[in-house]
């Protein structure tokens, strides 16, 4: 399975956003330096995560972003969903049809299986978790 970057930054993102949650709102230029995420692309992706319900923007001289759930109620799964998740290992997963092999295919369900271990634990996995597992770096 390949992380698309703009999932990877997605949740650097929402991490940083649950990391400094008392410092809220955060400015994107800020959320950019700390994880080393192009400023454009952050914009991007904090208008998808915005519009998906991750995220309140605050305008104004004293504005930036802040989560607009608990980092308890983020799951990896929500946001991979959000961002335009990940494609699946092998394509006939997605597209049979596509595949002359899918009729007598020993490996599919296989590959099927594992897909379906790494959805449950990107739906088992919220901000919290990672928040959790975060070392604080002075």
């Amino acid at each position: 399975m390949h992380v698309p970057i703009r999932v990877d930054y997605g949740v650097r993102a929402l991490l940083d956003l649950a990391q400094h949650a008392d410092e809220a709102p955060v400015r994107a230029s800020d959320i950019a330096r700390r994880q080393g995420i192009p400023e454009p692309f952050l914009a991007r992706l904090l208008l998808t995560l915005s519009h998906g319900g991750f995220v309140r923007s605050h305008t104004g001289p004293q504005g930036g972003h802040s989560l607009a759930l608990a980092p308890s109620e983020i799951s990896l799964g929500m946001v991979m969903a959000a961002l335009g998740g990940a494609e699946t290992i092998v394509g006939c997963l997605d597209h049979p049809e596509q595949c002359v092999h899918v009729p007598a295919c020993a490996q599919r369900e296989v590959w099927r299986t594992v897909e379906e271990a790494m959805q449950r634990v990107l739906d088992s996995t919220t901000i919290a978790d990672l928040l959790a597992r975060t070392p604080v770096v002075a």
